[in-house]
């Protein structure tokens, strides 16, 4: 893997949106690229990677952090850096304020290159649209890396597509667009999920509207790189590669390092789960971004309770939400008296939880997620069968996939997006207790047992290596889908 087998390495500026969602990925990316010899800078804020998980000493020496000052902008919490410091209503603001890091991006590409040290490429998220003219300044290529589900760029849609199939009304995106082949699936269910799609065509805070940013971004980056690969999304990458006009290049999932669940028995968590019965637990996590009101914070706790299953709940801070009902470590939230009468057969934590070596642990036999892509790649890697609660963005997408392949139930919602314990409880004893949850966790192990397949898994980078090495000295002109995109999809 390393760069002497391919001719070299090159230096690779990788700078990922300010939510962590985002930012361990590309950190993922990043230690696989180092790992074969190339030298990496990864660019964010200084909080954000004081937050980050520390890096292998054996990559220590070619993965380097930079980090940039992020603008005061009004409106924002002192010392907010990422989404996951803000309320959902202010992460316009965040855009707004990584925005201003245009000038120290600028002035640190000219530091490079005075220092003789000229990335090689830059390799940045889906709102950085002002990243591309700062790189052909310096004459350095600009790579896009969409760490969502492909099928969510599939329905974005480029600008061109999006001009000969106009999506007027909210309805319009309750159907598949006219640039999918049909049939599809592609498409959102609830009217609550299609308003929230509208609404990426409206400026916002930041001054452009979130499908301007990417519209720019993909027509002045030479490739878009995808966490994902053909055993996934089998036939995705050539649609997106013919959409786009762009080459689609699969990464791999970028599994992070299985941490076994052996421990000291200092970890409460696995402590805990080690009492418990072989896959009688769910583990229940929304991320830290989940737009959950007070209300659905409820229903959520007592359906766990009315499905009368064991669980741990890894109930993460939604900004804004806790510190409003003034209770820090947000236990307040919680229905009076669930804690007692869950006691023994469910844990809540509000800190930080080990969620690799929970999922992967012996007593763990299902996941309550919000179908981030990065939560349902994790399961992916152990095996386990998802009761789905999706909110925004792709997760909508993503837990539509997920039932087709049959590995997931998605809990009954209204139009609105609203939900109740009823939906929950009957999901997760679906999923835990009848007869089904048999057939998701054997389909769920066979997903498991393919993309266990590390060496197919690293080839997917050894590609895109490849097609970093090909294009890099092109200029930025439409070029053409490398074969070696092609393999798996016939």
């Amino acid at each position: 893997m390393e760069a002497a087998a391919g001719g070299g390495g090159m230096e690779v500026v990788v700078f990922p949106w300010l939510a962590f969602g985002h930012m361990i990925p590309f950190l993922e990316l990043s230690k696989r690229l180092a790992a074969r010899g190339h030298a990496v800078t990864f660019v964010s804020t200084p909080r954000n990677l004081a937050r980050l998980p520390p890096v292998p000493p054996h990559l220590s020496a070619r993965l380097r952090f930079v980090s940039l000052p992020l603008p005061r902008v009004d409106g924002l919490p002192e010392g907010a850096e990422s989404t996951a410091d803000v309320p959902a209503e202010k992460i316009e603001l965040v855009k707004k304020a990584m925005d201003g890091l245009a000038a120290p991006l600028a002035a640190f590409l000219a530091d490079e290159a005075a220092s003789g040290r000229r990335p090689d490429w830059i390799i940045h998220d889906f709102c950085h649209h002002w990243v591309p003219p700062i790189a052909e300044e310096h004459k350095v290529p600009c790579a896009a890396f969409m760490i969502v589900q492909a099928a969510f760029v599939a329905i974005l849609g480029p600008r061109w597509a999006n001009a000969e199939h106009p999506r007027v009304t909210t309805e319009d995106f309750n159907v598949p667009p006219g640039w999918i082949p049909s049939p599809s699936i592609i498409a959102y269910r609830r009217r609550s999920e299609a308003e929230f799609m509208a609404a990426m065509f409206r400026v916002n805070a930041s001054g452009v509207s979130d499908f301007e940013r990417v519209w720019d971004m993909f027509e002045r980056c030479r490739l878009v790189i995808y966490r994902s690969c053909e055993e996934v999304d089998p036939g995705m990458f050539s649609l997106l590669s013919d959409l786009y006009r762009r080459p689609a290049v699969p990464a791999g999932v970028l599994l992070p390092p299985v941490i076994a669940a052996a421990h000291d028995g200092r970890d409460e968590v696995l402590r805990w789960l080690d009492e418990q019965p072989p896959r009688s637990v769910i583990y229940v996590a929304l991320g830290s971004e989940a737009p959950l009101t007070l209300k659905n914070l409820h229903e959520l706790a007592l359906g766990l309770e009315l499905a009368d299953v064991r669980f741990i709940w890894a109930l993460r801070k939604p900004a804004g939400l806790f510190d409003a009902s003034g209770n820090a470590d947000g236990r307040g939230v919680l229905p009076d008296g669930f804690e007692e009468r869950t006691r023994g057969r469910g844990m809540v934590l509000t800190g930080w939880v080990p969620q690799v070596a929970a999922l992967v642990h012996r007593a763990t036999g299902a996941f309550l997620t919000h179908c981030g892509w990065g939560s349902t790649v994790e399961s992916f890697a152990f095996g386990l069968p998802l009761v789905m609660l999706p909110f925004v963005l792709d997760q909508p997408l993503v837990a539509r996939a997920m039932e087709e392949k049959g590995i997931g139930v998605e809990v009954a919602r209204e139009d609105d997006g609203s939900f109740d314990r009823d939906g929950i409880a009957a999901a997760v004893r679906r999923v835990m207790v009848e007869d089904q949850g048999k057939v998701l966790t054997n389909n769920a192990g066979k997903l498991r047992d393919v993309l266990a397949d590390k060496a197919r898994q690293e080839r997917y980078v050894d590609e895109l290596v490849e097609c970093l090495r090909r294009y890099r000295h092109d200029g930025c002109q439409v070029v053409q889908v490398p074969r070696v995109l092609q393999i798996g999809s016939q």
